[in-house]
């Protein structure tokens, strides 16, 4: 049966980097097929909407989507076209790996590790955002919920369990936020009950970043709230050369979005240099969430084999490659 997924092809280097993502997985040749549907300023500059309805409706009907970076104009409608989606699809999960690569500019080797993320509580949600008239003093709410902390938890612990990875570190700030990230803490050692088989510790995310960079080793799967994850996501991108080899999964009940988390880059739109390992790796994520489990795999390995051949390197990763001809090395080794 031939699998459709919505494709956002994006802004800036976003429709290089897709063009580039599709050639792989062509490659692969899984008869995956393409809904293509437009999102963030190309978007609003054709239909005005940043996110149309039928695009909603792709997501919608075919319950994957791989997403190219989107931009969202300053003062026009959300303050994240991302954040939107995460909110309209309640993609409650946002998995972000951090894997080290061959000729990467990074002070690590041998990092391999995945920070999960609650992606629709916390203070990203927006609720209470007030500014007195005066413009002295702002405001805003942050919530955290039993249900939202136990479904992140929980999606971590399975997570490590299906991986095989063998321990989960719940991420707080408890001993100041008492009540919301109290609860988050307290939910969080209840479900580690469930899985004896997973080792389990805590850490207050302070000492979480200062060890992180002292000692990365020591941590398999992060599991935090929205706020301290999107921080942590980046520091250990951080730790295996930057976001240009960062992907990310945004996954839901109904719906799951693949994306490279890096901007748009419109400094470096056209020019066919961009990096499309990012979105690559999203890629991959979105193959193992299809149960294409093996072709993910290849992808995963024909990056590794690139890089560490220094075939076609795009200029970030030192090389002269451009984004084509990076993808074409990449797509030679994944078909086998």
């Amino acid at each position: 049966m031939t699998q459709t997924i919505a494709v956002i092809r994006g802004d800036g280097i976003g429709p290089e980097i897709m063009d580039a993502t599709l050639q792989v997985l062509d490659a692969l040749d899984l008869g995956l097929s393409y809904d293509f549907v437009e999102a963030g300023l190309v978007a609003y500059e054709k239909q005005g909407e940043l996110l149309p309805a039928a695009t909603m409706d792709a997501i919608r009907k075919h319950r994957v989507a791989l997403k190219s970076p989107l931009t969202t104009p300053v003062g026009e409608g959300f303050s994240s076209i991302n954040v939107e989606l995460r909110k309209r699809f309640d993609l409650y999960a946002n998995v972000r790996p951090a894997i080290s690569f061959p000729n990467t500019k990074s002070r690590y080797e041998n990092i391999d590790l995945i920070t999960v993320r609650e992606n629709t509580e916390g203070a990203y949600i927006g609720e209470g955002q007030n500014l007195t008239a005066d413009g002295e003093t702002a405001t805003l709410t942050q919530k955290i919920t039993r249900r939202g902390s136990e479904r992140i938890v929980r999606y971590a612990f399975d997570l490590a369990r299906r991986t095989g990875r063998k321990k989960v570190t719940v991420v707080h700030k408890a001993n100041i936020l008492k009540s919301t990230s109290g609860l988050f803490l307290k939910v969080a050692r209840q479900v580690a009950t469930e899985y004896p088989d997973i080792q389990c510790n805590d850490m207050i995310v302070d000492n979480t970043c200062m060890q992180l960079v002292m000692r990365p080793e020591q941590f398999d799967v992060i599991v935090t709230t929205n706020l301290f994850g999107d921080i942590i996501s980046d520091l250990c991108a951080g730790l295996v050369g930057g976001l240009g080899l960062a992907p990310g999964a945004n996954i839901g009940t109904e719906a799951a979005i693949f994306e490279a988390v890096h901007g748009s880059a419109p400094d470096i739109a056209g020019k066919g240099i961009a990096n499309p390992v990012a979105l690559l790796l999203g890629a991959a994520q979105m193959l193992d969430h299809l149960d294409h489990n093996e072709a993910a795999a290849r992808l995963r390995k024909a990056i590794v084999d690139a890089m560490a051949a220094k075939d076609n390197l795009t200029p970030d990763l030192g090389g002269s490659g451009t984004t084509q001809s990076f993808a074409q090395a990449i797509a030679a080794r994944a078909k086998g």
